[in-house]
């Protein structure tokens, strides 16, 4: 695929399914150059033999849930404001009304069981900042007082200032009255003008005070919401969650998991008959022992949590995993070998793998069994599956069109004797070709068997890509993942160069002799790590890096604890695993790619690492995308992600030509 192809990569959001398993609704996304964003709408699918057909018109509707009885669909648009709101319409499709007029815009919501009100979660602004007093500018805002450890997080910026809160509001009527903008009139003095109405209900705030909160989970009765409470620590990290239920009626809380649980919480959810069910891992007497956390499924009984699955064998960890009630039992995500893998999970804790092919993307279920998938795979970036029933969709149709190249699976025995799992995917053609060792973030994260961009865009300009997951990564166990801990650039490092040197060593359309390196995030950090220790590279990308542990701490949105449990405190062991601390051996052309609003792996280590070079005469370049965050390859603008195509491409057509 080349670079404008993104527009063909279309994700396929978490469906929502009828009580009565007769439809799905899923909301769609791709990028779009044209527009320089992201558009998508929902979609309803009739399980009994329907196509696919659009049943909104926004730019870039998401997240829709139906209501109880099936009957309406709540989702998140944009508004004129460009803030996310909550809007409902028909299940059949229709003219959408806005349900919610928040300032901060909209997080979380979810349905009542009754289905007259919504819950949801949005952020209340301090006043005099971020535009709430017409013509302050945010360089004339006060200056902001931080007392905490916490202060700003990658893709929203400061975080203490608009705390997200708890609201309830009734579900507007979508057949109801439009509002119409009232005319200019004559009116008595002194009075007022009435205001055009936006929504139909006025919110009530449910909870308050400078504590933020995330999830929206009804109890059966409806009469609280399960949250779980953020708080922003004084002096030190604590990853120990607080997850309370908020009163409907009158905001009163009470707890339901406290910290002296020691759980880390990332989902909640509720079933018919009151059973909490949650996604958690946990993380020790410390309160922040995260690395290879190893999040499971967990439910309340009298006595306290109770772990339904082994976070030692099933990993649930995977981005956007979630829970969904099916009957008495649930259904999860367990990330492995590369695979998302969509488990059922019953009270006992028997574990039965529905499907072990691709990557799983979200569920939905009936009381009575049915079952609908996302799910992602070699040849479509998303996709709707009925279990049992075949694709509901088929939107990698237009992306193979472009030409995909199917990586190749490949298990590499190491020079210690451990086995190295990975991919390599090679141009049409005997080659040899050139080769490019790509490098994933994370480090707790995997690379998977979905079409990946960065990989097929390299392909289609004739490269073979190797990619491997090695110790440190998520997919294999907890202990392959706890490996590097306080020892980075070790054995993920020898991992990494003994698969590329095993896959190119067996494969005659590898040329070993010329070869590159790329990575980004924790990829970024290995790439320059090895750079500095193995010089037959002709040339490298170090993207988004985390290249100096010792600055990290009091940067990054996550430096209060991410280099203390994976590079440790004691500074000689810091510099032990530093790329900084070696960059005075990095004699292979660097090209370092930045973003201006990275606060994950924020900017500083970036210009430092480049300074570094360019004085020490390695030859360097760097390139820093503005506007954009930590998530520029997967959510950027699009025009920046095919620039940066185009700067990536560019930069190996210098050091690493074709022939």
């Amino acid at each position: 695929m080349r670079a404008t192809d993104i527009e063909r990569l279309v994700a396929v959001g978490r469906p929502t399914i009828a009580p009565d398993g007769s439809f799905v609704v899923f909301a769609s996304s791709r990028p779009d150059i044209t527009a320089n964003t992201y558009v998508g709408q929902l979609w309803r699918v009739d399980l009994l033999g329907g196509a696919p057909r659009r049943i909104s018109r926004g730019t870039a509707d998401r997240s829709p849930q139906l209501s109880p009885d099936g009957t309406r669909v709540a989702f998140v648009r944009a508004d004129s404001k460009d803030r996310p709101q909550i809007f409902v319409m028909q299940a059949t499709g229709g003219e959408p009304i806005q349900a919610t007029d928040a300032t901060g815009g909209v997080s979380e919501f979810a349905w009542s069981p009754d289905g007259t009100r919504l819950g949801y979660l949005a952020r209340v602004i301090e006043p005099g900042r971020y535009g709430t007093v017409e013509g302050l500018t945010a360089q004339a805002e006060p200056p902001r007082h931080i007392t905490g450890i916490r202060w700003h997080a990658n893709g929203l910026g400061y975080i203490a200032d608009r705390p997200a809160h708890l609201f309830i509001i009734d579900a507007p009527a979508p057949d109801a009255e439009p509002f119409y903008t009232p005319a200019p009139a004559v009116r008595d003095e002194g009075e007022d003008a009435p205001s055009p109405r936006i929504v139909a209900a006025e919110a009530v705030q449910l909870t308050e005070g400078p504590d933020s909160h995330s999830g929206v989970a009804f109890t059966p009765s409806g009469e609280e919401i399960l949250t779980v409470v953020d708080t922003i620590e004084e002096r030190a990290r604590d990853m120990r969650s607080h997850v309370i239920a908020v009163s409907v009626s009158d905001g009163a809380t009470r707890d339901v998991v406290t910290r002296d649980t020691n759980l880390s919480v990332s989902s909640v959810r509720l079933t018919r008959d009151g059973t909490v069910a949650l996604l958690a891992f946990d993380v020790g007497e410390s309160g922040v022992d995260f690395v290879a956390p190893g999040v499971a499924l967990w439910v309340l009984t009298e006595d306290g949590p109770h772990r339904l699955t082994d976070p030692e064998t099933v990993d649930l960890g995977e981005v956007g995993s979630h829970i969904t009630p099916v009957g008495d039992d649930f259904l999860v995500q367990n990330r492995t070998r590369g695979r998302v893998e969509l488990l059922r999970v019953t009270r006992a804790g028997e574990v039965t793998a529905l499907v072990t092919e691709g990557e799983v993307l979200g569920h939905a279920a009936t009381d009575d069994g049915t079952i609908v998938y996302a799910i992602a795979t070699p040849e479509s970036y998303g996709e709707l599956v009925l279990l049992g029933g075949g694709p509901l969709t088929r939107f990698g149709d237009a992306l193979r069109e472009s030409t995909i190249a199917v990586p190749q699976e490949r298990e590499i025995t190491g020079r210690d004797g451990y086995p190295i799992h990975g991919w390599v995917a090679v141009p049409e053609g005997e080659g040899p070709h050139p080769v490019i060792l790509q490098i994933h973030g994370g480090p707790y994260a995997q690379y998977g068997v979905h079409v990946f961009d960065e990989t097929q865009v390299l392909v289609d300009a004739g490269y073979a890509v190797v990619y491997c997951n090695p110790r440190g990564s998520a997919g294999y166990g907890r202990a392959h993942g706890r490996t590097i801990r306080q020892a980075m650039g070790t054995v993920d490092f020898t991992d990494v160069i003994d698969f590329l040197d095993g896959v190119t060593g067996s494969d005659s359309r590898l040329d070993s002799a010329r070869v590159g390196i790329m990575g980004g995030s924790y990829g970024g950090y290995l790439t320059a790590w090895t750079i500095a220790h193995d010089h037959r590279f002709a040339g490298a990308i170090v993207e988004r890096g985390y290249l100096d542990p010792a600055t990290f701490a009091g940067t990054s949105d996550i430096g209060t604890f991410f280099g203390d449990e994976y590079t440790g405190t004691d500074p000689a062991q810091i510099a032990a695993q530093s790329p900084m601390a070696v960059v005075n051996q990095v004699t292979t052309p660097t090209l370092v790619l930045h973003s201006e609003l990275d606060f994950r792996c924020p900017l500083e280590q970036a210009t430092r690492y480049y300074v570094a070079l360019k004085r020490q005469g390695t030859e360097a370049e760097m390139l820093v995308f503005p506007g954009e965050n930590h998530e520029l390859t997967r959510a950027g603008q699009p025009r920046h992600r095919v620039e940066r195509f185009a700067a990536v491409l560019d930069w190996w057509q210098r050091y690493l030509p074709l022939n």
